[in-house]
């Protein structure tokens, strides 16, 4: 392995992580910074001040939430809106779905465009490709100059139907629209989205130009800024894929970054499954604003293009298969109409931050009731560097008391309480509601806060062991440097077995090969490309797909008839039957590359016998009331350690707390091992 010096970054809502890999010591290094949410940039140069030695780093990969926070406080672009004459009310019309069956009052979800910014222009291909009405290139003009005349709009979404076939048409209007409004961002279906279903493919188009401005303007000073530190050709940016982009490929494509930040935690995970040969692990990712949960099963995530931003607003890019929930440490408690507490999803974030971090915050956060009941030391948060306030953690949480009638530790223990009966909807969401048996799974927590509920969660969930990583307040940062660069590629391409068009389809899939090799080329990712191919393909009439993997590019006789074979294994192991004989379609072509990365290689622990020795103890409010409990120092461990709770268990970024029915192990490479 060559010498290689690696930092990844996580740029969450409260902190940015930092976790640093030089493959000449073997050291790793992890320590947090602040976030400063108006130039995330800003607080990213903090943390790099700290490394000790920049000029020796060979890659540098970011995760962001630059993306995701746009789409959610809908705080992006202004966009236009262009698609064939006809079809300007597809974003509005939506699918013929409801969120709920019985509610009469429910109202559709709002799409990022207004009604009024959107246009049409005289084109029209057939659902074979056939031109049936050339594109009127004065329309196409005349549009721009009414855009233009409107003077607010900050970007152009250009779909237009069937354009995944033959996308001339909208490439020509691309070319008409650069002339007009030149600097004006444009996302074109066919770039974006090349795969049918009209308004899916709308809506991530639209939420790609909704995004660009944003995105485009913040990695340019990132851009900049980091040049001037000398690292700026170095950065790498993670895609909601888990893969790697640099920072101007992100730009161009920014939809792709929806969920940058939360997949390193999942990558992580999926390397520490590898490691330690748990096939089946779920993650429970807690930070200050946000918990992110997914799973790891038979060692791999699951990839989805199945995402949406609220109900009925997809983005069907490739992305990690994650759901999050706005409830974090920084988590701000109130009082609803009928008089109970409720947690969320409302954050305090990083400024002003939880009431115990003294920035000026005076509502009471789940980090504050984890200080007045005990379970964070305030003189060793963050290893000692920050310390906490416990007078306005006391103050902010006895307001709620006073507003309740109960008293301030019942108060605490409420919130915490409630919190974890929010994050334990998302372990459901990601578990029971997919078919997935609770009792199958090791619980993973990450994050800054999710080490500190593990144990409770554990408790109500049902998951009978769980895994406190190491490095888990910094765990997604130490995902970055584990991932490899990755490329997903998918392009509709329709075709029955009864009439299969061999070459039409080869053809297609080496494009789609050509194209996702040359952006990891153009990354600088030159050797060790690893590529997969797969269809999406189902019996016709039929109303969804199954993936099947595919050996290689060329379809001739052999490979369309072992193609074909394979599905019906495939529907009968999934749905317990085939149909020999009848008619098959092919849907969607699929091409993944990657770019296998070196990576850390993490080394075993010192052998340990029995208890480790405890640091001190201190009372904490658990299930039985207060408690003299036990502390102990991470940093002490070595592989067999045991511990029995009631416990505390102290490291720099975070703290595990051990119920009295639970004990912990320490596996040989550290990791935290709870079971009942």
């Amino acid at each position: 392995m060559q010498d290689i010096n690696i930092v990844g970054i996580d740029i969450g809502g409260t902190f940015t992580d930092f976790v640093s890999y030089d493959a000449e010591t073997g050291a790793i290094r992890n320590w947090k910074n602040l976030t400063t949410p108006k130039e995330p940039i800003e607080g990213v140069l903090q943390g790099l001040s700290q490394h000790q030695d920049l000029d020796s780093v060979s890659k540098i990969r970011l995760g962001t939430t630059i993306a995701t926070n746009a789409l959610l406080t809908r705080r992006g672009a202004k966009v236009a809106y262009i698609t064939t004459q006809g079809f300007r009310d597809v974003p509005f019309i939506q699918r013929g779905d409801r969120r709920s069956h019985y509610d009469i009052t429910w109202i559709k979800t709002k799409p990022l465009v207004k009604r009024a910014d959107c246009y049409e222009v005289a084109e029209r291909l057939s659902a074979s490709g056939d031109v049936v009405q050339a594109l009127d290139e004065a329309v196409v003009r005349d549009v721009a100059a009414r855009i233009r005349e409107s003077g607010d709009i900050e970007a152009v979404a250009v779909c237009t139907l069937f354009s995944y076939i033959d996308p001339a048409h909208e490439h020509r209007i691309r070319e008409i629209l650069a002339e007009e409004l030149p600097g004006m961002p444009v996302s074109v279906s066919y770039d974006v989205l090349p795969k049918w279903k009209e308004y899916d493919r709308a809506s991530t188009t639209i939420a790609d130009a909704y995004l660009k401005p944003i995105v485009s303007r913040n990695f340019e000073r990132m851009q900049k800024r980091l040049d001037e530190i000398g690292v700026g050709g170095k950065v790498g940016v993670i895609k909601s894929n888990g893969g790697e982009s640099t920072l101007k490929g992100a730009a161009a494509a920014p939809v792709q970054m929806t969920l940058s930040g939360p997949t390193g935690a999942v990558v992580a995970t999926r390397a520490v499954a590898q490691l330690t040969g748990l096939r089946n692990l779920v993650t429970f990712d807690m930070g200050g604003t946000s918990t992110d949960c997914s799973t790891v099963v038979d060692g791999m995530e699951n990839v989805t293009t199945n995402f949406e931003i609220e109900w009925g607003l997809p983005i069907q890019v490739p992305m990690i298969d994650i759901h999050t929930i706005g409830a974090g440490g920084g988590s701000i408690a109130w009082i609803d109409k009928g008089g109970m507490l409720r947690m969320g999803p409302q954050s305090a974030g990083a400024d002003p931050g939880p009431a115990c971090y003294g920035r000026g915050g005076e509502h009471a956060t789940v980090t504050d009731a984890n200080v007045v009941l005990g379970r964070i030391n305030p003189d060793y948060f963050l290893g000692g560097r920050m310390k906490l306030d416990a007078e306005a953690a006391h103050r902010a949480v006895a307001r709620i008391a006073g507003e309740l009638g109960m008293e301030v530790d019942q108060t605490a223990y409420a919130m915490v309480q409630i919190a974890n009966n929010n994050m334990l909807g998302a372990l459901r969401a990601v578990l029971l509601q997919r078919g997935l048996d609770p009792r199958d799974f090791t619980l993973v927590a990450s994050g800054g806060a999710g080490p500190v509920h593990i144990c409770d969660l554990m408790e109500i969930s049902g998951i009978p062991q769980g895994m406190v990583p190491n490095y888990p307040g910094q765990f997604s940062a130490f995902g970055f440097i584990m991932t490899d660069a990755r490329v997903d590629r998918h392009r509709t391409v329709q075709q029955v077995s009864t009439r299969f068009e061999q070459a039409r389809v080869t053809a297609a899939m080496k494009s789609l090969v050509q194209d996702a090799v040359g952006e990891l080329h153009a990354q600088g990712y030159v050797s060790g490309v690893e590529v997969y191919r797969s269809v999406e393909a189902r019996y016709l009439g039929q109303n969804h797909e199954l993936e099947v993997m595919l050996d290689g590019d060329e379809f001739d006789d052999a490979s369309v008839a072992a193609l074909w074979a394979r599905f019906h294994e495939q529907h009968e192991a999934r749905f317990g039957f085939a149909i020999p004989g009848e008619t098959i379609e092919m849907v969607n072509l699929k091409v993944i590359a990657v770019a296998v990365s070196e990576k850390p290689v993490l080394r075993e622990l010192a052998r340990g016998e029995g208890s480790p020795p405890a640091s001190g103890s201190r009372r904490v409010r658990l299930d039985e009331g207060w408690i003299d409990t036990p502390t102990y120092d991470r940093e002490t461990f070595k592989q067999g350690h045991v511990v029995t709770g009631p416990a505390v268990i102290e490291e720099s970024a975070s703290v595990t707390i051990l119920r009295a029915n639970q004990t912990l192990r320490v596996d040989p490479f550290g990791n935290l091992i709870i079971s009942a």
